[in-house]
């Protein structure tokens, strides 16, 4: 069995103060962050990287698009700002409709 000091001390009888006071107070310990650890980048990194960073609000946002994606964003923008007109929504309502097979 074995026997506890009759001291009152933190745990019932153990105490930590002696120990702590030869002790030298150690700067950064345990700070990850700080340590030159060789990390690999995966995928949430980069998202929280990316999702996370600092925008500044007054700068100038630029978008540079590929001659494919300009001729799209092109007729989306023809399509959207179209004059309709109610002749044109007649028109298309009351086309002609012919179901079957043609021959």
């Amino acid at each position: 069995m074995s026997e506890f000091n009759d001291e009152k001390g933190v745990f019932g009888g153990i105490s930590f103060e002696d120990e702590t006071q030869n002790v030298a107070p150690v700067e950064n310990a345990g700070s990850i962050r700080d340590s030159k650890l060789p990390t690999k980048v995966g995928f949430w990194q980069k998202f929280k990287a990316f999702w996370l960073q600092d925008i500044d609000w007054n700068k100038e946002i630029r978008v540079e698009l590929t001659p494919g994606q300009q001729k799209v964003e092109d007729e989306i923008n023809e399509f959207l700002h179209q004059d309709i007109t109610w002749e044109k929504v007649h028109d298309f309502l009351f086309q002609d409709v012919t179901f079957g097979k043609k021959k």
